[in-house]
């Protein structure tokens, strides 16, 4: 399976390693069967493999095995190349050593998991063969402040250790969802659900957003209340019934705004969802950045999925001709779907939107966006940006003011 796409929201585990470290038969002692493909040839695993697993005693997972940080030869750096990517997609690297060796091989693995905050440990294997030196274990764990221990994957028949180690190392983040609305509303809360169905929507089913929030309200033994938009109107005259919040599509914010109350809060699920798993702060700061594009100007889109582009697109053509019309100006637009690297340089671009990341983690999406925020290039998320280019960016975030650091508003 490719990593280019992050379509599991399990744990993602990485292996990594030289060639012939045993990086496939740690995988295969940690999950308790024949999983990767072992053998004593130098090189057999060539592109990254990820697979989806339950490690029994602890829970489903994603495996990422990767090739040979020591490959050689043009394909080799190649390789090298997309053993390093891995690292944006991972929740808890695993470096695999053998031999009492760590070197400049393993030390750039290192200051890769340092740059996108990956924890890590590392695991001396194959130690039937060379017995781990203990002042080398005691060295490497002091300097990198990390847990190093010992294994024979091929002998060894008890792999608790192992497990609890990555149990103590993986974030809590990464298997505990935190809740999308938990803090916004309290037992017995009405929160109403305006989701349009359009060319876009899935036939026969909700989207996966609209899924997850009202699943989060039922489990905050709150009551939620699905509509159409052209219904919203009529049930709140004639119920008189009144929400503790609003949650619309973004696509349709200024209908809903006009159709809420606006003693009623409301906001969107791409909102939602970037303040679940995104960049947060920096979608509120970099989202005005919208005022200032020239002509010229180039702007990302990322879809952190594939799926059926419609004629009427949110992201290739909807929010384009929003914000053109917003701006008045001749701006180049690019969109970029699933997780692969981009082919500019992100410094090219005077802003990055970003969706709302339903279908990836939290770390891929926080990963995805780092260059940007490192290079100091402004980023949004498709919900904030709609709500910008239709006037309505105050009150889609006025609910999350008190929650975070003051902000100057539209």
């Amino acid at each position: 399976m490719s990593t280019k796409k992050g379509k599991e929201l399990k744990p993602h585990i990485g292996i990594f390693g030289k060639r012939n470290a045993g990086k496939s038969s740690l995988i295969n002692f940690l999950v308790g069967q024949q999983l990767a493909i072992v053998s004593t040839i130098a090189g057999t695993t060539t592109d990254p493999v990820k697979k989806s697993t339950e490690i029994t005693g602890f829970g489903p997972v994603v495996i990422i095995d990767t090739a040979g940080i020591d490959d050689i030869g043009e394909l080799g750096i190649m390789r090298i190349q997309k053993t390093i990517e891995v690292i944006k997609l991972v929740d808890l690297a695993i470096v695999v050593i053998t031999d009492n060796r760590f070197d400049d091989f393993e030390e750039n693995l290192v200051n890769e998991f340092n740059r996108y905050k990956t924890p890590f440990f590392i695991v001396h294997n194959k130690s039937d063969l060379v017995s781990p030196n203990a002042e080398f274990i005691q060295n490497i764990s002091l300097k990198y402040q990390t847990k190093v221990i010992t294994a024979s994957a091929i002998t060894q028949t008890d792999n608790t250790l192992l497990l609890n180690t990555i149990a103590t190392f993986l974030p809590e983040d990464s298997y505990k969802q935190p809740s999308m609305l938990g803090d916004l509303i309290s037992y017995g809360d009405v929160v109403l659900f305006i989701t349009p169905i359009d060319v876009e929507a899935p036939a026969g089913r909700l989207i996966l957003p609209q899924i997850q929030a009202i699943r989060d309200t039922l489990d905050n033994d709150a009551v939620a209340i699905v509509l159409k938009e052209r219904e919203v109107d009529a049930f709140l005259r004639k119920t008189a019934i009144k929400p503790k919040l609003a949650v619309t599509d973004s696509q349709i914010f200024l209908k809903a705004s006009a159709s809420v109350p606006k003693d009623i809060p409301l906001t969107s699920f791409s909102i939602l969802l970037a303040r679940l798993k995104g960049e947060f702060q920096h979608y509120l700061n970099g989202t005005p950045a919208i005022e200032n594009l020239k002509n010229g100007d180039k702007v990302l889109l990322l879809e952190s999925c594939t799926h059926h582009v419609s004629c009427d697109d949110i992201g290739r053509v909807k929010i384009p001709r929003w914000m053109s019309q917003f701006t008045g100006k001749n701006i180049d637009y690019e969109v970029v779907s699933g997780l692969d690297s981009l082919t500019k340089p992100i410094t090219e671009y005077s802003l990055v939107i970003q969706c709302g990341g339903c279908m990836i983690t939290g770390k891929q999406l926080k990963n995805r966006l780092l260059p940007a925020i490192e290079a100091g290039v402004p980023v949004s998320n498709y919900g904030m940006t709609i709500a910008y280019l239709q006037g309505v960016f105050k009150r889609a975030v006025e609910i999350f003011q008190a929650k975070t650091d003051h902000i100057n508003y539209l």
